[in-house]
């Protein structure tokens, strides 16, 4: 990483799909305990590829890649999955972290375990009796999961996570 992770610019992403588009979503900020965004980015997307099983990185990597495009260069991104799905199976993570020309550390935090990956370090935040799992690209397990544990909010998803969530599934269209 270009900068120390207490200054890191990170953004987290989320894609929500609708009948006939997606909506893509990005919540920018600086330093993993922030609590309030830089840059938030909402943005849309009519082409939208229909859903393979075991290939979900089809559907979501333009997605992902239309909205990080509208928003200032990261240091890290935070995907809503795992980087690696076991026995090095690359997941959205990875396939991002190989568009991004592998310079950018990309970061899983998935809610439900995913029975193959073996690599994810689970992360228990607030009183939560379930932990997140967290994969990534370009940093270990390991650090990515003390990043993830830092981030804002007492409770089991962080706060930051949770407002991209919100914006992508909130949105209603232009007025």
């Amino acid at each position: 990483m270009t900068s120390s992770a207490s200054d890191a610019l990170v953004v987290c992403v989320d894609v929500d799909y609708r009948e006939t588009v997606a909506v893509a979503a990005g919540v920018w900020f600086r330093g993993w305990a922030a609590f309030e965004p830089e840059v938030e980015v909402v943005t849309t997307l009519d082409e939208i590829a229909p859903y393979q099983p075991g290939e979900f990185y089809r559907r979501e990597l333009p997605c992902v890649l239309a909205v990080l495009e509208r928003g200032p260069a990261v240091d890290v991104v935070v995907v809503d999955g795992y980087v690696w799905l076991g026995s090095g199976r690359p997941g959205l993570g990875a396939h991002l972290y190989r568009a991004l020309g592998e310079r950018t550390v990309v970061v899983g935090v998935a809610k439900s375990r995913f029975v193959g990956a073996t690599d994810a370090v689970p992360v228990y935040r607030g009183d939560s009796r379930s932990p997140l799992y967290v994969t990534a690209a370009g940093v270990s397990g390991e650090e990515a999961a003390g990043w993830v544990e830092r981030m804002h909010g007492p409770y089991r998803v962080p706060a930051m996570l949770k407002r991209v969530d919100q914006l992508a599934r909130g949105w209603k269209g232009p007025e």
